[in-house]
């Protein structure tokens, strides 16, 4: 678990408060005019006491200001580790990913993306924790550890997810037991533990251009061709992890394959669920048109875009944690390639 723990008071942070009350006992007992009874006594008397006051209070806004200003760089440091950077280009793939945190203090949110490259492909997740903020970093760091050790060594995608299951169990059993000592590290049903679950998507996209998916819970990306914006595939989603176990058959999607030049738009639910001040969903596929209305985007500029776009609908305060990941087919394509880009593409099960 990740925890910022405040400074304790220093000397040096104690002199100000100090001579501010020994300058209001001075006044008090050292003063002949505050034992005087008249009206001009009192006034400065009062004066006296509003000004050590005031001071008082300047010094405790100042202090904690900065105490705010060291957890902010805390857990933007800690984000820059647990949430680390894409590199641009990856097995053949442009990479662009970022996130918007909610919760401005924390400048941290619970969503979480990955993608590495493997013998078996490049496999990539995005996922959603419950809540955002410094509460939910524990998870995303738990989760993403669990998914770059799975990703190289399972040969197989369901097996990714199900270590990812089965790491999410362990890690809310020792928050519980951390937080919980006298249950021994299981969460009662009345616990926030116990409601906890995280939505995840994972991706293997092969040499080829194979594409297969695994969904628990999340949102569908959407599939860029030309100008052309639709979804990655249409299928009821598994469950989120937590709540409920893995079913015991778990068969991943095979989708259409990724063309060269085509793209994949993942993103969390805080995108798609985002509300303007009248209340209106942000449409996120007519924002993606918008994008690809002229010719192809780079990751970059589809990034940059979306991004701009959901600051203007939600007057620059998100209600919730936005992450989004786009990754482009940047593969030269092979003949036999060339001479299917033209065919519509299809997905099954």
């Amino acid at each position: 678990m990740i925890r910022i723990k405040a400074r304790a008071p220093t000397a040096r942070a104690a002199v100000l408060p100090t001579l501010w009350g020994a300058l209001a006992v001075a006044y008090k007992f050292g003063c002949p005019l505050a034992a005087q009874e008249g009206l001009g006594a009192r006034v400065a008397g009062s004066v006296v006491f509003f000004a050590v006051g005031t001071g008082l209070m300047v010094h405790v806004r100042r202090a904690l200001l900065r105490e705010l200003r060291l957890a902010r760089r805390a857990a933007r440091a800690a984000q820059s580790v647990v949430l680390r950077p894409l590199p641009p280009r990856l097995d053949g793939l442009g990479l662009a990913a970022a996130q918007l945190s909610a919760d401005r203090g924390a400048s941290v949110g619970g969503d979480l993306y990955e993608a590495v490259a493997t013998e078996h492909g490049v496999r990539v997740v995005m996922g959603d924790v419950r809540g955002h903020g410094l509460a939910a970093l524990g998870t995303v760091a738990a989760l993403l550890g669990g998914f770059r050790e799975a990703a190289h060594d399972e040969a197989r995608l369901d097996d990714v997810l199900r270590r990812l299951e089965r790491t999410l169990a362990r890690h809310l059993r020792e928050r519980a037991g951390a937080e919980h000592p006298s249950t021994g590290g299981t969460a009662d049903l009345d616990s926030p533990l116990a409601e906890e679950f995280v939505t995840v998507l994972l991706l293997e996209i092969g040499g080829d251009g194979a594409l297969s998916a695994l969904n628990c819970g999340h949102p569908w990306p959407y599939r860029l061709t030309g100008t052309v914006v639709e979804s990655l595939a249409r299928a009821e989603p598994l469950p989120p992890l937590g709540p409920f176990p893995l079913p015991a058959d778990l068969a991943p999607f095979r989708c259409a394959p990724l063309r060269p030049a085509e793209s994949l738009v993942l993103f969390t639910d805080g995108a798609q669920d985002a509300r303007d001040a009248r209340g209106r969903f942000f449409a996120l596929p007519d924002a993606l048109r918008a994008v690809v209305r002229d010719q192809p985007a780079a990751p970059q500029r589809v990034l940059r875009t979306l991004f701009a776009a959901l600051l203007r609908h939600t007057g620059g305060t998100p209600a919730d944690d936005v992450a989004l990941l786009v990754l482009r087919n940047e593969r030269e394509p092979t003949p036999p390639a060339r001479e299917a880009a033209a065919r519509p593409a299809t997905a099954h099960g």
